[in-house]
């Protein structure tokens, strides 16, 4: 299932819907809507998200756990993955978010 909103790229609701299947998956979403709040202040860099490794850290999972979810999420376009050297940052593709959220307005 594909949607289109006027103005922005498709989105494919069927990647998006197996992503928000998985609890620990909604939560990263959660936390990096308030990062600030989620994460202590020397994790948040506001202008590239959250590094990888704090996401871990929060989640108590390891890091090959917490891998295979955040490339899921990035997969289904709701995360946005920077790489700056060895460090991988994250943060919310809200645009994404927004459209999936108008569409499952219109047609659920």
């Amino acid at each position: 299932m594909h949607w289109e909103s006027a103005g922005t790229a498709m989105i494919d609701a069927n990647l998006i819907h197996k992503a928000l299947a998985n609890p620990l998956r909604r939560d990263i979403l959660a936390w990096l809507k308030v990062p600030v709040d989620a994460f202590p202040e020397g994790y948040v860099d506001l202008g590239r998200g959250v590094p990888a490794h704090a996401i871990q850290a929060r989640s108590g999972l390891s890091q090959s756990t917490v891998s295979a979810h955040l490339a899921v999420l990035v997969e289904a376009g709701l995360l946005v993955s920077t790489r700056i050297g060895q460090w991988m940052f994250l943060s919310r593709n809200e645009e994404v978010i927004r459209t999936f959220a108008e569409q499952i307005s219109l047609h659920l």
